[in-house]
């Protein structure tokens, strides 16, 4: 009997849930790092995205004045360029999870999946808080209507996340083991703002171009994110499994292959 309980029992000094315990310290670090000490770095990195979305949204709604959704230009632009943001901000955090933590990284009990971990949480919660002010903000301030589906919202920025964490995953050993690939990416997806459709619903363009536009996954996170604001819009096109798949498969190569090599990437 007693041999059975020793056995059972936590090998002594090894701490429970150690990696939960590292990525919380390193989520600690990464906002320190990124947003200083003060109050200020915390209120800046909230507003430099809004404003910078608040901005575009009405120079674009001063040249695009009927939306196809909806009566609001500005709402109809947030819905489509806050799961964007997401993504974006997701793949680009991520992408830099070894390159920003070689140091730590040295240490046995910090892993690289540890570290990337951590820029998901915190670039997750920080867009996260943006979006929240600014679809609240634009709400409020118009005067606009909107039948809410929580579920289809949060759904979608689940999607954008998960999407940004897969691509950022890849692209953090990409990188590493070839540095031209950073320059590739950058030219190939500079078109992803224009055809993720912010600007313009799935249904609106010809059916040769939506053919095309299906294998854009942002083309259907935004659609999934506005059927969560307009009741009447059903995207009828999205593809659950198509998105999380490949943002699964991404994030799960990538991890893997970062766990392998981790000791070249460290030193590139």
């Amino acid at each position: 009997m007693t041999s059975i309980t020793s056995a059972a029992a936590p090998k002594p000094g090894r701490p429970r849930f150690q990696n939960l315990r590292v990525i919380h310290a390193l989520v600690l670090r990464e906002m320190g790092t990124k947003f200083g000490r003060s109050a200020g770095g915390y209120a800046w990195a909230i507003a430099e995205p809004l404003g910078g979305i608040l901005l575009l949204a009405v120079i674009f709604g001063l040249a695009l004045r009927t939306p196809p959704l909806g009566s609001s230009f500005i709402l109809f632009y947030a819905t489509g360029m806050i799961p964007f943001n997401m993504y974006n901000t997701m793949w680009r955090a991520v992408s830099g999870a070894i390159s920003s933590n070689k140091g730590l990284l040295n240490y046995p009990v910090v892993s690289a999946v540890d570290a990337l971990l951590a820029k998901f949480i915190l670039n997750f919660m920080t867009v996260l808080v943006v979006a929240t002010i600014l679809f609240t903000g634009i709400i409020l301030t118009a005067d606009i209507h909107v039948n809410l589906d929580p579920g289809a919202i949060v759904t979608a920025f689940l999607m954008a996340s998960i999407l940004g964490l897969g691509v950022g995953a890849m692209n953090c050993v990409l990188f590493g083991f070839f540095p031209t690939w950073k320059n590739v990416w950058s030219v190939l997806t500079r078109p992803m703002f224009i055809m993720s459709g912010i600007f313009f619903t799935y249904e609106s363009v010809p059916p040769a171009f939506q053919n095309l536009l299906w294998y854009n996954p942002l083309v259907h996170v935004i659609g999934v994110m506005r059927t969560g604001f307009y009741g009447t819009y059903e995207a009828d096109y999205v593809s659950y499994p198509y998105v999380l798949g490949l943002a699964l498969s991404l994030f799960l190569a990538g991890a893997w292959l970062m766990r392998r090599h981790t000791s070249y990437l460290i030193e590139q």
